[in-house]
């Protein structure tokens, strides 16, 4: 199984998140910015709301990805207001061509003196936890 974590982030969160799953899998976490240029079986992608919405530059990325090289996106993200970002990136997913799992992982995420201190050790954990069943 080969797998690639990219993420998408404004404040921080998601990135603690895509290294804790990206060492656990053995692959290093990289902004979105860098394209996946070898074939993956599953890509890691990690975002968060941003004005109600995930953020245009996740949007190009997923519409970007070649169907040829991603066999699946698995979502995971932090935020603090809203929860999972799954149906928004489905979307243009859908679009792409690209499969997406039907399990995701997400926690609290720290904004502005909400949810201080998160991702914290324990969702951290639950998110190492969360990427070792694709192993």
């Amino acid at each position: 199984m080969t797998f690639a974590v990219r993420y998408y982030t404004k404040t921080g969160n998601t990135k603690k998140l895509a290294q804790a799953i990206a060492k656990e899998l053995g692959v290093e976490a990289l902004p979105i910015s860098e394209p996946v240029s070898h074939k993956v079986d599953i890509l890691f992608l990690g975002n968060s709301y941003y004005a109600f919405s995930i953020d245009p530059e996740v949007r190009n990325f997923v519409a970007s990805l070649d169907k040829n090289k991603v066999g699946k996106i698995v979502n995971f993200g932090s935020a603090a207001m809203l929860n999972s970002t799954y149906k928004k990136v489905k979307a243009v997913a859908d679009k792409a061509g690209i499969t997406m799992d039907a399990k995701e992982f997400h926690c609290k995420g720290e904004f502005k003196g909400v949810h201080k201190g998160r991702p914290n050790n324990e969702d951290i954990n639950a998110a190492v936890e969360f990427a070792r069943q694709y192993k």
